[in-house]
């Protein structure tokens, strides 16, 4: 089978760890062809240009910027993705038949380059929906449903609709996220739409006693105390007010150790809080190299993840899945929409509040300091062994994909 992966994520190796690349693996490893359309932005001396690999082909198609630039600028290199990467097929997939076009939101402009290939070659088209878009802009107040930024959501909304309209298939990341999509897309219908979550290929990153004081003297961190580690994204999504009122809440328990490792458009208050207030049980790290993030985790106690509590849309950040592969329990502070606070609770690997309580916060990080730290962390290792590997989300989408075939009349894989 050839498969033809569309996505904005920057891959430049299959090789390379991420949920994308661990799933793509997962396809070459059962003896698929995999070719991979993917940007790099028009900076510098960067240059349009193919990256071979056994078994893969990257074509990284020239775009404006998408990332780290202004919210104008980004809009309007996100509408003209599609002309271009809609061009790279043409021009270097002229001769290839692909079976399956697999592609992640963001973004939702892809409809014509998925429609393309679906009427040359006759592809089965599987949307991983990874973002609800625009509707998330809109809860973060980037965008509004009236007013003068009105028709540009009602574009974008347009083009969202078309995605799934053209898609065979949708995988979602949990189950919240499928009530929500067919609730407020009648149209679309249920019997294509299922449960796809981020996934990964496992390895166990948990470090033993000794590794792990080894490297929490590395960075200069306590080995007495429990540390409680956020790492990924500050932006607006994470809601850093609510963190900063997270953390003065804990700048005199004796107990606990706060570490936040990332980046972001927000991590300037953060850096000013910290400045500001100079606590001395917590620390503000940029981010670090992919390995020695893993291991920095792997050497805490507990994973947290933040949303902003004004989402309306089921967020389910992939960073869950790094803290369980390190065998961490997770503390989820979020809005009540997602489900991933539930799935957390349920398993029995976790905690979770709403993200508009800092009371709350600090009675959770109460229950934390008295838990069984190592047992719950290791139901979080054994939950992600069981619904969350790139193996089982290549089955997912295999059989998605032979389903839509034959209720549409084509022959399966």
């Amino acid at each position: 089978m050839n498969l033809l992966f569309i996505s904005l994520a920057g891959i430049v190796s299959v090789g390379a760890k991420g949920i994308y690349t661990d799933l793509l693996r997962e396809f070459i490893s059962h003896g698929h062809s995999v070719y991979i359309l993917s940007p790099v932005e028009r900076i510098g001396k960067n240059e349009e240009h193919v990256i071979q690999e056994p078994g893969v082909q990257i074509v990284k198609v020239k775009t404006g910027r998408i990332q780290k630039t202004n919210v104008i600028e980004k809009g309007i290199n996100t509408i003209l993705i599609e002309p271009r990467f809609k061009s790279a097929v043409k021009r270097y997939f002229k001769n290839v038949h692909f079976d399956l076009v697999l592609y992640p939101t963001p973004p939702v402009t892809f409809t014509n380059v998925v429609k393309f290939v679906k009427k040359r070659d006759g592809a089965a088209a599987y949307l991983m929906l990874k973002d609800i878009f625009p509707q998330n802009s809109v809860d973060m107040g980037m965008l509004s449903t009236k007013g003068a930024k009105g028709p540009i959501y009602k574009y974008f909304r347009r083009k969202e609709k078309m995605l799934y309209d053209i898609s065979d298939y949708i995988g979602c990341m949990s189950p919240a996220n499928v009530d929500y999509l067919l609730k407020h897309n009648p149209d679309v219908p249920s019997g294509k739409v299922g449960v796809c979550p981020n996934s990964m290929e496992v390895r166990d990153l948990s470090l033993t006693a000794e590794e792990k004081t080894g490297m929490r003297e590395k960075y200069g961190l306590p080995t007495e105390k429990k540390i409680f580690v956020y790492g990924g994204n500050l932006g607006k999504p994470q809601g850093v007010p609510f963190i900063m009122e997270c953390l003065k809440s804990q700048m005199e328990n004796p107990d606990a150790f706060f570490l936040i490792v990332g980046s972001g458009t927000e991590y300037g208050k953060l850096e000013a809080f910290f400045n500001q207030s100079k606590p001395t049980n917590m620390r503000l790290m940029q981010s670090l190299p992919k390995d020695d993030y893993d291991r920095m985790v792997a050497a805490c106690d507990v994973g947290m993840i933040f949303l902003d509590h004004r989402f309306t849309i089921p967020n389910f950040p992939s960073r869950l899945l790094s803290y369980m592969q390190a065998k961490l329990p997770v503390l989820a502070c979020t809005d009540p929409n997602t489900d991933i606070g539930k799935i957390i609770v349920d398993g029995e690997f976790g905690w979770w509040c709403e993200s508009n309580d800092s009371t709350a916060f600090a009675e959770t990080v109460q229950e934390c300091l008295k838990a069984d730290i190592k047992a719950m962390g290791g139901k979080a290792y054994q939950y992600l062994l069981d619904h969350y590997t790139a193996e089982q989300n290549y089955a997912i989408i295999m059989h998605a994909v032979s389903q839509s075939k034959r209720r549409l009349g084509g022959s399966s894989f």
